[in-house]
């Protein structure tokens, strides 16, 4: 397994951005697909964004499509997510995972996981 460590949260004012990162460290970021997933409290965990290993292939609910951004630096071993037009709906604990099931988007399809970071959005 890869260990994962998310970082940029914050509170924000709705229609504001915020950028998070996932940092990868025990084993390089390669060959793993890597997502986000959010939980908001008292909800289920819920898939946010994608990214394959390459880097060629995204996926997004339509909850964020055209809001968020999922990249990847394996340089780097780090992957990002950008976000912007941010809703109060978008408010949770957002985690990253990684997969080497390559176009996984189910949480028990990813085996490593990050410890979260908090994403606020204020109305």
């Amino acid at each position: 397994q890869v260990q994962l460590v998310e970082s940029g949260g914050g509170l924000v004012q709705a229609g504001g951005s915020l950028r998070l990162s996932c940092a990868a460290s025990g084993r390089t970021f390669s060959p793993y697909t890597v997502a986000w997933f959010r939980q908001a409290p008292g909800k289920e965990r819920k898939f946010v964004a994608r990214i394959t290993w390459s880097g060629t292939s995204t996926y997004y609910p339509d909850s964020v499509k055209g809001r968020f951004t999922i990249s990847r630096d394996n340089a780097k071993n780090t992957v990002y997510l950008q976000m912007n037009s941010l809703k109060p709906e978008d408010t949770a604990v957002y985690y990253c995972a990684a997969s080497e099931v390559v176009y996984a988007i189910n949480s028990y399809e990813y085996e490593s996981w990050g410890q979260g970071t908090q994403v606020t959005v204020s109305s």
